[in-house]
């Protein structure tokens, strides 16, 4: 679900070559859920291999990382792990959500109605663990780290941008944000849809602060109030409405009072993102791509055209050779002097 924050967050939008040489912790679960719901044949059913194994994902993470690779910038793939409890309850709507979406993508099908029936297809996604370990496989022979949460992968990822252990966070979710990451880049699905066009929206968290007039942890309040993946939030409230209650200062309790919350409801919500469960993750390390692993796996192991995927690597191949990785990224580095040395 992730937070509705796209109304009161404002990004710098920037070219992509900007970022060379950066790394960034992507969200690998976001990701692929986006995979799995948007790669799709037109009437909605995955794209899936001759025994019908789905390979949706894998296209999406194919392309993906050897585009990011081609431009220069380093993802670290990040994936989630044993969800928080208080996730239970999101987990099981998604869950009602994906049984209703299917039973109304085949009736859309009976009538004919492709473009309903690819919209509820979207909204049937299931990332299984064999996909996932399938997933890590392919990673591993483009050369690029994946780590393993512990928890939330967003939050792994917030974790290791506030560390310097990458330059920031990347999901198009805002949830990082809470988690304290102090760089969030969105737009990962949107690059390369015009070459004029800047594709990277990048969020500073601090600056961010400066311009909403509030704290960390009134934002964390406004979270709490529109609701998070661990909370339902308060009827009547939106983003807007929530920030204009933090932007008052009244305090933890005062605010949570006038928004009609118990402080004792939403506390265990508020640890989990001020002390989430998270590794300790040492720099990263790029490989070279494996080219006969990734052949295997991809043309061997599911029938993928090879020329494509020779092309994609050779893309990525010049991009990590003419863009070197960016040293250890200071943690407190201004956005704009980050883009200076960088670039």
């Amino acid at each position: 679900m992730g937070l509705p924050f796209r109304e009161i967050v404002t990004a710098q939008e920037l070219p992509w070559a900007a970022l060379s040489g950066r790394r960034l912790a992507v969200d690998g679960n976001n990701a692929i859920y986006q995979f799995l719901a948007t790669i799709r044949q037109r009437d909605g059913q995955p794209f899936s291999d001759p025994q019908g194994r789905p390979t949706s994902h894998l296209i999406g993470l194919l392309y993906r990382t050897t585009s990011l690779l081609a431009q220069g910038v380093r993802p670290v793939w990040v994936f989630d792990g044993k969800p928080p409890d208080l996730k239970a309850g999101t987990l099981r709507s998604r869950f009602l959500v994906k049984e209703r979406a299917e039973a109304e993508w085949k009736e859309a099908l009976e009538r004919g109605d492709l473009e309903t029936a690819r919209q509820k297809a979207a909204q049937t996604s299931r990332f299984t663990r064999p996909m996932a370990a399938e997933a890590i496989e392919l990673l591993g022979a483009l050369g690029t780290p994946t780590v393993q949460a512990p928890s939330e992968g967003e939050a792994q990822a917030a974790q290791m941008a506030a560390v310097g252990t990458v330059w920031a966070a990347a999901s198009e979710d805002y949830d990082s944000l809470l988690f304290g990451a102090p760089r969030l880049v969105r737009g990962l699905a949107a690059r390369g849809k015009g070459r004029d066009q800047p594709a990277a929206q990048v969020i500073e968290r601090d600056r961010l602060l400066k311009e909403l007039g509030i704290s960390s942890e009134e934002l964390l309040l406004v979270g709490l109030i529109v609701g998070t993946d661990f909370n339902d939030g308060v009827k009547g409230f939106g983003p807007k409405k929530a920030l204009k209650l933090a932007q008052r200062h009244l305090g933890w309790t005062a605010t949570l009072q006038a928004a009609g919350l118990q402080e004792a409801d939403v506390l265990p919500v508020a640890e989990i993102f001020r002390s989430p469960p998270v590794a300790d993750v040492p720099d990263p390390v790029f490989g070279p791509i494996d080219e006969a692993k990734v052949l295997q796996l991809l043309v061997d192991g599911h029938g993928f055209s090879s020329d494509r995927i020779h092309a994609a690597l050779e893309r990525a191949r010049r991009g990590i050779e003419r863009v070197p990785p960016v040293a250890r990224d200071p943690v407190r580095q201004s956005l704009l002097e980050s883009f200076g040395e960088g670039s």
